[in-house]
C-alpha cells in the first residue's frame, strides 16, 4: 500500500491525515489533531509559529512510525499570512491577518497605486489583510530592512522541514501582487509601493517537489486551502461550490480572470487554481456562529443550537459579510448594532445568522452568474458547514439551486490527490 500525508491547518485547528488509493478512491483516516489560534502579544494578532511548527512535526513523526515508507507529504493552510526570513532567521511576530494593523497604511497604498488598478491587474478582491497591505506595513515599520525572503504560512512550514524556500502559485494569487494575465509577481506593482524586489521570486506549480523530511517527500499542493479544497470536490460539471468553515469561500471555476468594474464593484477575487481561476467570494462564514456560541453558551452541542435556531421566529437579517463582524470584541454587540430589533434570545441570534448567511449566498451566485454570463443548477458544499442541514436548507431555499451537501474533508482530499499526481 502506497501512503501519503495531507497536513491540513486551519485558523482553529489542524489535522494530520492519512491518504491512500483504492481503485479510484482515496480513503483516509485522520491521525493527528491539534489546536491553532491567535494569540494577543503587544496590542497585535499573531500566529505562535514556534507552536505550530511543533505540532507539525509531531504529527508527522507519529505518522512515520505508525506507516513506514510514507510516499510524500505536503501542507495547505489559510492565504495572505506569512513569515519574514532573514537568510535562516525568522522576523517575528508572525501577524495574523484580522490584526488592525494594516488600516492606517491603506489610504498610502492606494495613493500610490490606487485600488481600481490593483483590481485591473490581479483581480483579487479588496481585504484589509490582503498580502500586499501587510507587506507595505512592514516596510513602514521598517520590518522589511535586512530581510532575504517572506514564505507565506504552508511554505514557511515545509521549509522547516525540508530546507527548501518556495512560493505556491495558488497561495501567491490570494495576496493581491499576481498579476492575473502573467501568473507571476507583478512588477509594477512591487516598483510602485518601493517593496524589495529580491523578495519576490519565481513561483511554482501546485506538485512540484521540494526536498524530503525523514526519507518523505515533500510536495507543494495547492497549498492555499480552499484550492485544495475545490481540487477535492468531485463536482458533476462547471457548479458553484461553498467551501464552509470559519469562512465561507463560495465561487466557480472560470477559464479566464474576470477584472471588469462592476466584477470589482461586486468584491469577487480571481484566484489560481490547478489549471483554472477560482472566481471568488470571501463571506464570514462559520465565524459568527462560533462566535456567537462563545459569547452566549459556551459549550452548548451544535446540534442542539440548530434545533433552537429553527425553532425561533425572528426573521430580521444582517449583511453577513460587514466589516463590523470581522473582528469584534462582541459579536453579540456587533448584531445588535446592526438589526433594527435587538434578538430577545440566544436562539434568534443564531436563526439570524444562519438565514443572513444564506442570503448573502444568494446576493453572491446572483453576482457571479451576471458576471459568468451563464446561470447554475447545483451548489456543491463542502467543509465542516456542509454538516448543518438547516443552514443547506435555508440556502437551497433562498438560492433556488439544488444543494449538494459533502460533509467530506474536501481540503485533504485536495492535497492528497495533488501529491499523487505528482508522484
Amino acid at each position: 500500500m502506497e501512503y501519503y500525508l495531507a497536513v491540513d491547518i486551519g485558523a482553529s485547528s489542524g489535522r494530520h491525515i492519512l491518504g491512500w488509493k483504492d481503485g479510484e478512491n482515496i480513503l483516509t483516516k485522520e491521525l493527528y489533531r491539534f489546536p491553532n489560534g491567535v494569540t494577543e502579544s503587544d496590542g497585535h494578532l499573531t500566529w505562535n509559529i514556534d507552536e505550530l511548527i511543533s505540532h507539525v512535526r509531531k504529527g508527522i513523526d507519529e505518522a512515520i512510525a505508525s506507516y513506514p515508507g510514507i510516499k510524500s507529504l505536503s501542507i495547505d493552510t489559510w492565504g495572505v499570512d506569512y513569515v519574514l526570513m532573514r537568510g535562516d532567521k525568522e522576523v517575528l511576530p508572525c501577524y495574523a491577518y484580522r490584526d488592525t494593523r494594516t488600516e492606517k497604511i491603506i489610504p498610502e497604498v492606494h495613493e500610490k497605486i490606487s485600488f481600481e488598478e490593483l483590481y485591473r491587474k490581479t483581480g483579487i478582491q479588496f481585504q484589509t489583510f490582503n498580502t500586499i497591505y501587510q507587506l507595505y506595513a512592514d516596510k513602514v515599520a521598517g520590518r522589511l530592512d535586512g530581510v532575504t525572503d517572506f514564505l507565506l504560512i504552508p511554505e514557511y512550514l515545509l521549509y522547516k522541514l525540508c530546507g527548501v524556500k518556495s512560493h505556491e502559485y495558488t497561495n501567491a494569487t490570494t495576496g493581491g501582487m499576481i498579476n492575473a494575465a502573467t501568473k507571476t509577481y507583478d512588477a509594477d506593482i512591487i516598483k510602485a509601493l518601493g517593496l524589495p524586489e529580491n523578495l519576490f521570486g519565481s513561483l511554482s506549480q501546485p506538485g512540484a517537489k521540494l526536498g524530503e523530511y525523514k526519507g518523505v517527500q515533500c510536495v507543494l499542493c495547492a497549498t492555499h486551502d480552499t484550492a485544495s479544497a475545490v481540487e477535492g470536490i468531485p463536482m458533476k460539471g462547471d457548479e458553484i461550490y461553498i467551501s464552509s468553515g470559519t469562512w465561507s469561500l463560495l465561487g466557480a471555476k472560470i477559464k479566464d480572470p474576470i477584472t471588469t468594474p462592476e466584477s470589482m464593484a461586486a468584491n469577487f477575487t480571481n484566484e489560481g487554481g490547478v489549471g483554472y481561476i477560482r472566481y471568488l467570494k470571501n463571506i464570514m462564514g462559520m465565524w459568527l456562529i462560533n462566535r456567537l456560541r462563545d459569547e452566549l453558551c459556551p459549550g452548548k452541542d451544535f446540534g442542539e443550537i440548530v434545533s433552537e435556531a429553527q425553532a425561533s421566529s425572528f426573521d430580521f437579517t444582517v449583511d453577513a459579510n460587514d466589516k463590523v463582524f470581522l473582528a469584534p470584541e462582541s459579536m453579540k454587540a456587533a448584531f445588535d448594532s446592526k438589526l433594527p430589533q435587538a434578538p430577545k434570545a440566544a436562539a434568534d441570534y443564531f436563526r439570524c445568522a444562519y438565514r443572513s448567511l444564506a442570503l448573502t449566498y444568494k446576493r453572491a451566485v446572483e453576482e457571479i452568474e451576471r458576471a459568468a454570463g451563464k446561470t447554475y443548477s447545483d451548489i456543491y458544499i463542502v467543509g465542516g458547514g456542509a454538516k448543518n442541514k438547516f443552514l443547506n436548507d435555508l440556502t437551497e431555499q433562498a438560492t433556488g439551486k439544488n444543494v449538494v451537501a459533502l460533509p467530506i474533508e474536501a481540503t485533504a482530499l485536495g492535497n492528497l490527490k495533488i501529491q499523487m499526481e505528482a508522484i
